[in-house]
């Protein structure tokens, strides 16, 4: 455990001048600026044994350069935080910096590391393919593919069992749209509000999120529903998800029975009566949603929406792309604890621990329909993606990593719960295992999103302690915790103390 100093550091305010008024209690603020915090209350951070290579490359400013001057702008546009993070190497859940600062890394790359950076397993295992065999293509026959594709099949429930390997999430949801379109002989698809589902062109149809909007067409017959977030929404309690942590709004629904999912399944029910044909051709589900903001929907909410669909002679496509392999903690793939089977499910990130790789998982049935033409993929299945992503599979069954995400997970949403009870901004606490979201708001009354600019000092002050997160939601309004699955109960509670720490001197920024 941390020090005590370091868990309860919020406890060593003084008080001078004006006296304050409800300080912090329920998020209320003081009359005037009373508060002062010490610099060394900053949490102390968990030990590591790991000793990172100096580095000897090129300058920060160097690199920074090359950045503007060769790369897309897009590239600096992405780029986090006022003052870059130039990364050199990594070890499990932590990353070092080209000076040598160690960072806790709960982000992974975008919820991509799954198993931990450089973990010792996998890169033996991309060592020894390697030095055998570098690259051929599924035109030939070679053990990695076919050692893999039956490791992964034995991991999905019946009858998902043909694999398509490829580079990219982005790549398997574009081929999946082309098969449930073959398979159906219908159009139109169906996906959330605020969903996220890759960045190439026919991919970027099934976004509903302007910032990946370009004025261009894209993917045409692609049509967003409501979200059933039980937060932001029209509609929502507390009792409605399955979260160890509930909303904050009342809920008056009898034992078993959820007027936020029945409301959100009308609403459904209008868009399949207003916006498309009589006849579909898949409706796509992140299980929760990632770069939305790990919003969650009430339960059994996927398992009538499935049903609807199906009527209407839709597939239900599971992307899995995020919330795959053990990541939710519960079940290995976040659909089963939704109750349902998904009629292709879409995986990539976490699935060879940030090697580029997806898949497409479906029924026998379903994969026979790609036959109709010739679809050819290089790298789709290259060996050494392979090995890593078979090595990976190995790893969290032998680290015991989605127990570890559950635990891990269920300890960390109820500690961030309580900064939630106690800060006004905070939101809501939200999600499974290590897919977690903390949304941010001007109050509690209103949950209209905290601004950008808020978030952006909070986003800073937690990096500079030490600490790495991510940002999503329609408003960039959400923090996302999304780390490799071997992060400790030590680490969980530095961040804690971090984001506590980073949201009490936003608090006292706000009443100066």
């Amino acid at each position: 455990m941390l020090p005590l100093k370091s868990r309860l550091f919020f406890r060593s305010w003084s008080v001078v001048g004006q006296t304050c008024r409800s300080v912090f209690v329920a998020g209320a603020s003081c009359q005037k600026s009373a508060l002062k915090t010490s610099t060394q209350d900053i949490p102390e951070m968990p030990p590591c044994d790991f000793k990172p290579e100096e580095f000897k490359g090129m300058s920060k400013e160097r690199m920074l350069e090359i950045r503007q001057q060769n790369c897309f702008p897009m590239t600096m546009k992405v780029t986090f935080y006022k003052k870059p993070v130039f990364i050199h190497q990594g070890h499990m859940q932590w990353l070092w910096d080209v000076d040598g600062k160690r960072y806790l890394d709960l982000f992974a790359g975008v919820a991509t590391v799954s198993v931990g950076h450089s973990h010792p397993k996998v890169t033996a295992a991309a060592e020894r393919q390697l030095k055998r065999l570098w690259h051929t293509t599924n035109i030939y026959v070679y053990p990695t593919l076919h050692e893999y594709c039956e490791k992964l099949a034995s991991n999905l429930p019946e009858p998902l069992k043909v694999v398509y390997l490829t580079n990219s999430g982005s790549e398997a949801n574009d081929l999946a749209v082309m098969l449930a379109r073959l398979h159906t002989g219908n159009f139109d698809i169906i996906t959330f509000r605020g969903s996220y589902h890759g960045g190439s062109p026919q991919s970027t149809g099934l976004v509903s999120n302007h910032s990946y909007k370009y004025p261009v067409a894209s993917s045409l017959g692609c049509t967003n529903t409501m979200c059933p977030d039980v937060f932001r929404g029209i509609w929502g309690g507390s009792h409605c998800r399955d979260s160890p942590v509930q909303t904050i709004r009342e809920c008056s629904c009898a034992q078993g029975h959820c007027m936020a999912k029945d409301q959100y399944i009308s609403q459904l029910r209008e868009t399949f009566a207003t916006s498309v044909p009589s006849r579909i051709a898949a409706f796509f589900g992140e299980p929760i949603q990632g770069v939305g903001g790990a919003v969650q929907y009430p339960k059994n909410y996927l398992k009538e929406a499935f049903e609807l669909v199906r009527e209407r002679g839709g597939l239900c496509i599971a992307d899995e792309v995020q919330t795959g392999f053990g990541r939710t903690g519960s079940h290995m793939w976040g659909f089963q604890s939704h109750g349902v089977i998904p009629d292709i499910v879409t995986m990539a990130k976490g699935i060879a621990n940030g090697f580029p790789m997806g898949a497409i998982v479906t029924t026998p049935e379903i994969a026979a329909s790609f036959n109709k033409a010739v679809h050819f993929n290089t790298f789709g299945g290259n060996p050494v993606a392979s090995a890593i992503a078979s090595s990976v599979l190995d790893t969290v069954k032998e680290d015991g990593l989605q127990k570890n995400s559950l635990d891990v997970g269920t300890h960390l949403m109820t500690e961030l719960a309580k900064l939630r009870d106690k800060y006004e901004i905070i939101g809501d606490v939200r999600g499974k295992g290590l897919m977690i979201g903390v949304e941010m708001v001007k109050d509690k009354a209103s949950r209209d999103p905290l601004s950008p600019e808020v978030m952006s000092e909070i986003f800073e002050d937690v990096k500079d302690m030490g600490v790495l997160i991510g940002k999503g939601g329609i408003y960039g309004q959400t923090f996302r915790i999304k780390p490799p699955m071997c992060v400790t109960m030590d680490d969980a509670d530095f961040f804690v103390a971090v984001f506590n720490k980073a949201v009490h001197n936003c608090m006292e920024r706000r009443v100066r």
